[in-house]
């Protein structure tokens, strides 16, 4: 029989073990700190799941910390998946874009802007309300949210905000979308800039129905390029109709 020190002792390796100790990290992949508090700020209480299904390409390095190509891709087999949010752990401004597929496929790519090395996740919504998660990791040297774009330095931004130019391409297995929108994108981390970026993008169809919607936030690359994909070429061309956070309205058309 066990003396009460014996089974005192016990106890105390079993809460210390790594095998019954619970995870701090709860489960992900990167081991982020900040992370746990992340999910539970842009997420919410809803179930999350970490999935290679949610595939997250970028540079393993960047050497450009003020425009980092991204792209996101969910894998069908999710099924449907009513919205996807970037994150990037180690931004000061870690919420990054949102973005609705509605009626394109559930992949975006853009660039965006990296403070410093860091895990850069996409979090797709399935239709029964869980979060899937995926990411990478880019090292960089950083600095990219704290300096002012180029356009700001130059001064150009303000003949050039607002402009669209955007160009759809056929594809054997759809068409993609890719759309440009000069604008400074000011992250408000830079001397004497207060924030300044496009807060919504819509692309809709001939009719005004809207296919699809992005949130971009202040991190996304100045003059950003989006790129949509699309199961079948939306007839008649598409509407792009936008605003930023100071009122300034976006609008283009592809025929």
């Amino acid at each position: 029989m066990w003396s009460r020190r014996s089974l005192l002792r016990a106890a105390l390796f079993a809460a210390a073990s790594p095998a019954v100790r619970a995870d701090e990290f709860e489960g992900d992949p990167y081991r982020s700190g900040v992370w746990i508090d992340m999910r539970r700020e842009y997420l919410g209480g809803a179930a999350v799941v970490y999935d290679a299904r949610v595939g997250v390409e970028a540079p393993a390095f960047a050497e450009d910390p003020m425009n980092v190509p991204v792209s996101v891709r969910v894998d069908p087999a999710l099924g449907p998946v009513s919205k996807i949010s970037v994150f990037v752990d180690r931004n000061p401004i870690r919420h990054v874009l949102d973005y609705e597929p509605m009626q394109a496929l559930p992949a975006i790519a853009f660039r965006f802007k990296l403070e410093q090395a860091s895990p850069v996740r996409a979090a797709a919504r399935t239709a029964d309300g869980v979060w899937h998660v995926g990411g990478t990791l880019v090292d960089s040297a950083g600095g990219g949210c704290t300096v002012a774009g180029e356009s700001r330095q130059d001064g150009s931004w303000s003949q050039t905000l607002g402009q669209v130019s955007a160009r759809l391409f056929e594809r054997a297995e759809g068409s993609r979308l890719r759309v440009r929108v000069m604008h400074p994108m000011d992250t408000g981390l830079a001397g004497g800039i207060p924030a300044f970026y496009m807060k919504r993008l819509s692309v809709q169809d001939a009719g005004g129905h809207e296919l699809a919607r992005v949130l971009p936030f202040e991190p996304v690359s100045e003059n950003p390029v989006f790129s949509f994909d699309f199961a079948h070429t939306p007839a008649g061309g598409v509407r792009l109709v936008g605003i930023d956070n100071d009122g300034n309205r976006i609008a283009g058309q592809v025929q």
